[in-house]
């Protein structure tokens, strides 16, 4: 998976590799059909993005498979393309605002104007900008351009020293033959995507989400071999599991036990000591510092824990427990230590025995979002901010009624 920092590198050698000697020659008024003439098709590594460009243009290694980079042989001009993928294994953004926000501050973007945007049959949602770019000491006029499709973001630009119309009208004629090719992509569960199943995805679409991946999907993942290779690493990391055996035994922890047991015997334990729902929250944290030697972001969360159980009692996080509970199953199939039916009927299972636990999909993500801050020993706005995202997206996982009949369909 792809990280900001990773991001980060690849974008500045990128401006620095193609912008190396920028001095910009003149040249006279032509159309883009002129321009088109002597272009040529230039492809990302991975053959899944295309555009034209000037055919004695060379292209550079930008160390992405999935962006494409290319210059003159004077080093005059340059085009950078890059593409985000939206989802799956290869995930890299999960917003056109996340894209234009990493791109801009790599590349120092300063004095951003919106201007007319090209035609760019393949893409939708396209914008265009002005803009000078700097990175590693060297500074350039640019074009920026960017749009989207299905399966990914876009960000287009034509970076010179002093950019002129000739050159904004040549890169509207590369834009206007930008042709995607998405990869197919393998997915080997075969059920249909009934009602019962999505709620079992929007269970944990918030982590789904998080991680860039795809809440319309058992799992977050297609079900192949590339996904179980992404999904298996996180299992060992994240929960020690690494077979069978470790995913029924963590399984039947969380199912058992959990968090919520830690929680309420930790709750209990405050109360042995004198703690009451009368204890005012200074003095919670005054005590666990000065009398049992927590450090003040111990004690602090161990008090909002409180909080927690004074108002909602020793199942104050239940619904953190069970809806990872319910990602771990999406993942147990994905990595290959479920079979798709093995991994539905224990969902359904389980969701039979949560469902009833709340009112509504707000109640079980409350109660997700307390358990959240219990084992972060944090707050929990950014979660709380994607699940009202989520809510308001055209696709809304959260649209299925909560209450509606869970029942087998696969």
């Amino acid at each position: 998976m792809f990280t900001k920092k990773n991001w980060h590198r690849a974008l500045v050698f990128c401006l620095t590799a193609l912008t190396s000697a920028v001095i910009l020659q003149g040249c006279g008024a032509k159309s883009q059909e002129d321009y088109l003439a002597k272009m040529k098709e230039f492809s990302t590594p991975d053959k899944t993005a295309s555009i034209y460009l000037d055919q004695n243009w060379s292209e550079e290694d930008l160390q992405m498979d999935c962006w494409l980079g290319a210059g003159s042989k004077k080093g005059d001009k340059a085009v950078v393309l890059m593409q985000f993928p939206k989802s799956g294994s290869n995930a890299m953004a999960s917003s056109m605002d996340e894209v234009t926000s990493l791109l801009e501050s790599s590349y120092n973007v300063s004095d951003k104007k919106e201007t007319e945007a090209p035609s760019v049959s393949e893409l939708s949602n396209v914008s265009a900008f002005t803009c000078k770019m700097t990175a590693d000491g060297v500074t350039g006029g640019a074009y920026l351009v960017y749009g989207e499709t299905d399966y990914a973001y876009y960000a287009l630009s034509y970076i010179a020293d002093k950019l002129t119309d000739g050159d904004m009208v040549s890169f509207k004629a590369s834009c206007s033959k930008f042709h995607e090719e998405a990869p197919e992509i393998e997915d080997n569960f075969t059920s249909e995507m009934s009602d019962t199943i999505r709620w079992f995805n929007a269970s944990y679409a918030i982590l789904t989400k998080v991680n860039n991946w795809d809440y319309n999907l058992f799992g977050g993942l297609p079900a192949n071999e590339d996904s179980a290779k992404t999904i298996q690493p996180l299992l060992t990391e994240w929960w020690d599991v690494t077979d069978r055996a470790t995913a029924d035994e963590t399984l039947n922890w969380i199912l058992t036990e959990g968090h919520r047991l830690d929680f309420a015997e930790n709750m209990q334990t405050l109360e042995s000591i004198g703690v009451t729902a009368d204890t005012p929250t200074e003095e919670l944290v005054t005590l666990l510092t000065d009398e049992y030697s927590f450090d003040e972001e111990e004690a602090q969360s161990y008090a909002n824990a409180y909080t927690m159980y004074t108002e909602f009692g020793e199942n104050a996080i239940s619904g953190w427990d069970y809806c990872r509970a319910m990602n771990l199953l999406g993942y147990y199939f994905t990595a290959g230590y479920y079979t798709e039916q093995e991994a539905l009927d224990k969902s359904l299972e389980i969701a039979q025995t949560m469902q009833p636990l709340f009112e509504s999909w707000d109640d079980l993500v409350d109660s997700y979002l307390r358990g959240y801050e219990y084992w972060a020993g944090g707050d929990s706005q950014e979660r709380r901010t994607v699940y009202e995202d989520l809510k308001a997206a055209s696709d809304n996982p959260y649209a299925i009624d909560f209450k509606m009949n869970l029942e087998k369909t696969w």
